[in-house]
């Protein structure tokens, strides 16, 4: 008997969607939705919750992309192993509270986020909780492909269900725009979910994306808009400096919101400077 997908019992699934909504709250400057959310993640994925052992679960298999077979293979099998060691039970009561929570607290729309990765979600969880041996060895091959392969973006990604998919990307693309860029929604996942491993892969990320603007904004000056206007040249100067001093401040809203301007201003720099 096939496996049959429940997202709402996908643990990885529910944590994305949660990431989601946190960022949407974010950009659409509604803070209480936002720090619920936040509230919910940080509640039931803490270190040391099922939840959270549970996703570890998952994320060693969808995280870990562009590996060789071997590598891949030994991955699922200690991931496989880690599964099976999660009382279920247990589990089943932890992810229950969470999705009543989620249904009281925040909305149960939330379910409905589009998350990019949904197709390999659901083949990570079938894989879990099937009880056919043929089945299992196919969803193996198919997650252990997947982590031989390169990062699927959302554009190649052929859901499981067509229907549902559509559905994801028509209630995200309402619920928000699709202008934001990717460096914005990298910048944002790591802040929002900062409070894993004490803002370590925020602070990585930030470091290495202050640099590139830093550069982008020095190459900026070449740009004819820029070059002839001395007002423009101090203002780029300017915010490369302030860049240069968040390098050695805590994080702060501050600087996140300072590092997104700038990603777009950059991205408009330069399309301007492109079109002219």
């Amino acid at each position: 008997m096939r496996a049959k997908h429940n997202k709402k019992r996908n643990t990885a699934f529910v944590y994305e969607a949660l990431i989601k909504e946190a960022t949407i709250a974010i950009l659409k400057k509604e803070q209480d939705k936002h720090k619920e959310a936040i509230r919910i993640i940080r509640e039931h994925f803490g270190p040391d919750s099922l939840l959270k052992r549970d996703l570890e679960c998952y994320r060693s298999l969808y995280e870990n992309q562009d590996l060789d077979r071997e590598t891949s293979e030994k991955i699922l099998k200690e991931a496989t192993t880690s599964k099976r060691l999660l009382d279920p039970n247990s589990l089943f009561t932890q992810q229950t509270k969470m999705i009543n929570d989620v249904n009281k607290n925040l909305s149960p729309s939330v379910f409905n986020n589009f998350v990019p990765n949904y197709k390999v979600l659901a083949t990570i969880s079938k894989m879990f909780n099937t009880s056919s041996p043929k089945e299992k060895v196919i969803l193996e091959n198919k997650i252990v492909e997947d982590m031989s392969n390169e990062v699927e973006t959302a554009g190649d990604l052929q859901p499981i269900d067509n229907l549902v998919y559509t559905t994801f990307v028509n209630k995200f693309n309402k619920k928000y725009c699709d202008d934001l860029l990717e460096e914005q929604k990298y910048l944002l996942t790591h802040y929002i979910t900062s409070f894993v491993d004490n803002s370590l892969e925020l602070k990585i990320f930030l470091n290495e994306e202050i640099g590139r603007l830093k550069v982008k904004l020095y190459e900026a000056k070449k740009v004819d808009e820029i070059r002839g206007d001395d007002a423009m040249l101090a203002k780029t100067d300017k915010i490369a400096d302030r860049l240069s001093e968040y390098i050695n401040e805590p994080v702060s809203e501050k600087v996140i919101l300072t590092v997104l301007k700038t990603q777009q201003l950059v991205k408009e720099i330069y399309e301007d400077g492109s079109s002219s």
